[in-house]
C-alpha cells in the first residue's frame, strides 16, 4: 500500500533537520527568489545543494517553492533558477505562474512540477488543465470541503493543507497587501493585512470593531482518518515561518497520527500532546472548511498560548500570579486583556526569593516591567521546558542490511542494502584459519561500529566458511561501503542545456476602451462609448449579448454550466479550460499575467483577449512580445474573495485603522473591493473602466479622460 505523504516547511538548515528526523516524507523550502514567503530565513543556492543532500541521505524528498508571478524581465533568470534546480536533484518544484509552468514543462521536461495553492485549483476543469501540461501534483484551495475534494473526477496527484496559517481569502486572489500595503502576495511579501484591526460599517453606521478578518490556526489532528480515507497524496504543514521545534513537534504528532492509521489502529492525540500543540502556536484551533467549521477568531491575531493563571494583586512593581500551569524563568507570558506581552527574566516565589520555576496552584510574582495596571487572565506562549524537550529529538536512522561472503580460496565480499541501493565490494582472497577461524559473532561486531554515520543495522546474512578474515579488512570494507551507499543516495546526474529567446512583435493594437458595469443604467450608458461591455449580471447579459456585451462569470466555480458561441469574461483557469474552444473569451485580471509566456500559453488555449495584472509596473514591455492584452485603467479592485465572510447583508464596508472605507460585495461569495479606484493615464491599446456607483455623467468625465 502505498502511504500518503507528510509534507513539512523548513525555512532554514535547523528546521530542515527537524522536519527529516521527526518523520516527515517529504520536506519543501524556498531559495532566495521566486518563493511566496520572502521574509522566511530561505536557502542561498549553495545552502539548497546541502538540503538537498541532507534529505536524500534520510530518504526524503525535497521540494522547492517558486510560486510567485514572473515578471517580464526575470524570465531568463527565473528559467536559469529552474535549470539550477533540476541540476542538483530537487525532487519537484511548487509554481504558481501558469505560463512558466507550462515554459518550464518545454524546456526542462523531466523537472517536476506541483501547481501551488496561490492557482486557487478549486474544480475538476482546472485539475484538467494543469494535467494536460504536464503537473504532476495540485495544492488544492483551502476552501475546498472534504466531500467536494472526494467527489473530484481526477487521476492527477491531489496535495491538502492539514496545519498552520490560513489566508482568509482564496489564495492567490488576494491584493490587500498588494494595492493597500505595498508588498504584493503574489510576489511573497503580503504585510498580513488580514491580522489587523478593523471597524465593520452598515449604511456608514459602526456596527463592530475587531479584527474582523483573522482567522484561526488550522488543527486536523482529530480528523486524520477520514482524510487519509480520501487518497491524498500529501498532507501539508504550512510554516516556512515557524521555528525548528514548531516544525519538529508538529511534524512528530501528525507522524505518529499517519502511522497509527497504516497499523489499522484509531489516530489518536493525547490530551498532553494537544496542550504542547497549543503552547507551541495557536489562534484558536479550526478543522477549517474542509470540514465546514468557523475559520475566524476576531478577538486576537497573536498567538494566544495556554491559559497560566490569573492576577490576583498587583503593585506598581510586582505581579502576583496564581498559576494554573508550571512557570519557568524565560518563559513567555501574554496578558489576555491588556493585550501585552513579556520575557519572564526574573521569577520570585511568595517570600520574595528568586527562584527558577515555579509550580501549578502556587503564586507567582514576577516584576511588573510593562506598567500592567488591571488584574487580567494570563497566558503562556513561551514554554522553555517544553521547547528544550523538543529540541533533544532522536536523529533519525536509517535501516541498512549486509550480507557477507568469506568463502575459502575466494575474496571476501560485502554487501551494503537499503530501500533502493545495492553495493558490494571485494577484499583479499580467504585463507583456512590456522589457530582460530573468525566467527560470525565478530563479523557482527565489527559492522556494527557505525559511527557518525546515517545508519542502523536492520539484518546481517552471513555465509562463514572456516577462515581466518583480518579485521582492517572488515574495517575497510565497512567504510567504503558506507560512503558509497550515502554517495548513490545523494548523487544527481541531472544536466541540461536549452535555449530561450523572446521575439518582439511589430503587432499595433487600436486603442479601445471597454467597460464593466454594475446595472443596466450603466450599461445603457456604456453603450454609447464602449467597444466592450462586461456585466455579472447573467439577464442583462443576455438581453444586450448582440451589442458587444460580455458575460462575466464568477471568480470560483464548483459547477459549470454549458455555454456555446457566448461573450465570456473569466477569472479562473477552469472556466478557461472549459469554455475556451467553443466561446468567445477575454481572460480577467485575478489569473495574475504578468509575463508574455502566460500571455500566449492563454491564447494558445483559443482565448481572445488576456487583462494583465494591475500589480505589473511596465506594461509595454510584455506588449513588446505580446499581442491582444487589455489593462484596467480605472476602478475599484477587488481586493480580497472570501468564502463565508461571517457577516452578511447589504451595504457593508470596513474602515481601517486609518479611515479608508473598503465596500463589501455580499453574495455567494463575498468580495471586498479597494477604498479607491486605481487610475491610469495615457495607457495605449485595450483599457477598461470598471464602474462601481458612477452615474452618466461621471462615467462620460471617465470616458473622455481616458
Amino acid at each position: 500500500m502505498k502511504k500518503t505523504e507528510l509534507l513539512s516547511p523548513a525555512g532554514n538548515m535547523e528546521t530542515l533537520l527537524a522536519a527529516i528526523h521527526n518523520g516527515a516524507d517529504a520536506v519543501y523550502i524556498g531559495g532566495k527568489f521566486f518563493g511566496a514567503r520572502a521574509f522566511a530565513p530561505n536557502f542561498y543556492n549553495e545552502d539548497l545543494k546541502k538540503a538537498v543532500y541532507y534529505a536524500h541521505l534520510y530518504n526524503v524528498k525535497l521540494y522547492v517553492t517558486a510560486n510567485t508571478v514572473i515578471f517580464e524581465d526575470e524570465i531568463e533568470e527565473f528559467l536559469e533558477y529552474m535549470k539550477f534546480l533540476y541540476e542538483i536533484n530537487v525532487d519537484a518544484v511548487i509554481m504558481q505562474d501558469i505560463g512558466m509552468i507550462s515554459l518550464v514543462r518545454k524546456l526542462i521536461p523531466n523537472l517536476e512540477i506541483h501547481a501551488s495553492t496561490q492557482i486557487n485549483a478549486h474544480n475538476d476543469e482546472t485539475l484538467k488543465l494543469l494535467k494536460s501540461i504536464g503537473v504532476k501534483r495540485v495544492v488544492l484551495a483551502r476552501e475546498m470541503t472534504i466531500n467536494e475534494i472526494k467527489n473530484l473526477k481526477t487521476d492527477i496527484e491531489l496535495e491538502i493543507f492539514i496545519h498552520g496559517a490560513l489566508c482568509v481569502s482564496y489564495s492567490g486572489n488576494c491584493l490587500f497587501s498588494s494595492l493597500n500595503g505595498g508588498r504584493s502576495g503574489n510576489r511573497g511579501k503580503c504585510v498580513g493585512s488580514c491580522r489587523l484591526p478593523y471597524t465593520l460599517l452598515q449604511n456608514n453606521k459602526e456596527i463592530k470593531n475587531e479584527y474582523l478578518l483573522s482567522t484561526k490556526e488550522l488543527c486536523q489532528v482529530n480528523n486524520i482518518k477520514e482524510i487519509l480515507d480520501c487518497n491524498i497524496e500529501s498532507l501539508k504543514i504550512e510554516g516556512r515561518m515557524k521555528s525548528p521545534e514548531y516544525v519538529g513537534y508538529v511534524t512528530k504528532i501528525y507522524r505518529k497520527l499517519i502511522d497509527q492509521y497504516y497499523q489499522n489502529q484509531d489516530p489518536k492525540i493525547t490530551e498532553e500532546e494537544l496542550i504542547n500543540l497549543t503552547k507551541l502556536f495557536n489562534r484558536k484551533f479550526t478543522d477549517g472548511y474542509l470540514f465546514e467549521d468557523n475559520i475566524y477568531n476576531t478577538k486576537s491575531p497573536n498567538h494566544l498560548g495556554y491559559p497560566l493563571g490569573q492576577i490576583i494583586k498587583l503593585t506598581n512593581k510586582k505581579i502576583y500570579i496564581k498559576l494554573s500551569d508550571n512557570l519557568y524563568q524565560e518563559d513567555g507570558i501574554r496578558f489576555v486583556n491588556n493585550h501585552k506581552g513579556m520575557i519572564v527574566n526574573k521569577l520570585y516565589n511568595e517570600k520574595g526569593l528568586l527562584v527558577n520555576h515555579i509550580k501549578k496552584g502556587n503564586i507567582a510574582v514576577i516584576d511588573n516591567k510593562i506598567d500592567i495596571k488591571t488584574k487580567d487572565d494570563v497566558s503562556k506562549t513561551i514554554d522553555t521546558k517544553l521547547i528544550k524537550e523538543i529540541s533533544n529529538y532522536q536523529k533519525k536512522k536509517i535501516p541498512i542490511s549486509f550480507i557477507v561472503k568469506a568463502k575459502l580460496g575466494k575474496p571476501l565480499t560485502v554487501t551494503i542494502k537499503d530501500n533502493t541501493n545495492t553495493i558490494t565490494k571485494t577484499s583479499v582472497s580467504l585463507e583456512k584459519a590456522i589457530n582460530k577461524p573468525t566467527t560470525k559473532e565478530e563479523i557482527i561486531q565489527k559492522l556494527n561500529k557505525l559511527g557518525n554515520t546515517p545508519f542502523t543495522i536492520e539484518n546481517i546474512d552471513i555465509d562463514l566458511d572456516q577462515v581466518f578474515i583480518p579485521i582492517k579488512y572488515l574495517n575497510d570494507l565497512r567504510r567504503n561501503l558506507c560512503d558509497e551507499l550515502i554517495k548513490q543516495k545523494t548523487k544527481s546526474k541531472n544536466k541540461i542545456e536549452f535555449h530561450y529567446q523572446k521575439k518582439e512583435i511589430n503587432a499595433k493594437e487600436k486603442n479601445s476602451i471597454n467597460i464593466l458595469v454594475r446595472n443596466e443604467n450603466q450599461l445603457k450608458t456604456a453603450l454609447k462609448y464602449a467597444d466592450k461591455i462586461y456585466t455579472e449580471d447573467f439577464e442583462l447579459y443576455k438581453k444586450y449579448k448582440s451589442k458587444n456585451v460580455y458575460y462575466k462569470l464568477p471568480r470560483i466555480i464548483q459547477n459549470y454550466k454549458h455555454f456555446e458561441n457566448e461573450n465570456l469574461l473569466v477569472s479562473e483557469l477552469g472556466s478557461v479550460y472549459k469554455h475556451s474552444k467553443n466561446n468567445n473569451v477575454i481572460t480577467d485580471y485575478p489569473l495574475n499575467i504578468t509575463n508574455s509566456e502566460t500571455v500566449k500559453f492563454l491564447k494558445s488555449l483559443n482565448v481572445k483577449t488576456v487583462t494583465l495584472s494591475v500589480e505589473i509596473k511596465d506594461y509595454d514591455l510584455i506588449k513588446k512580445y505580446a499581442k491582444d492584452t487589455e489593462i484596467i485603467t480605472y476602478g475599484k479592485l477587488d481586493l480580497m474573495i472570501l468564502k463565508d465572510f461571517h457577516f452578511k447583508g447589504d451595504n457593508l464596508s470596513l474602515k481601517d485603522r486609518f479611515g479608508n472605507v473598503f465596500p463589501i460585495i455580499n453574495g455567494k461569495y463575498t468580495t471586498i473591493l479597494h477604498c479607491n479606484n486605481l487610475v491610469k493615464n495615457n495607457v495605449k491599446g485595450n483599457s477598461r473602466i470598471i464602474l462601481f456607483n458612477e452615474n452618466e455623467k461621471q462615467i462620460k468625465t471617465l470616458i473622455n479622460q481616458d
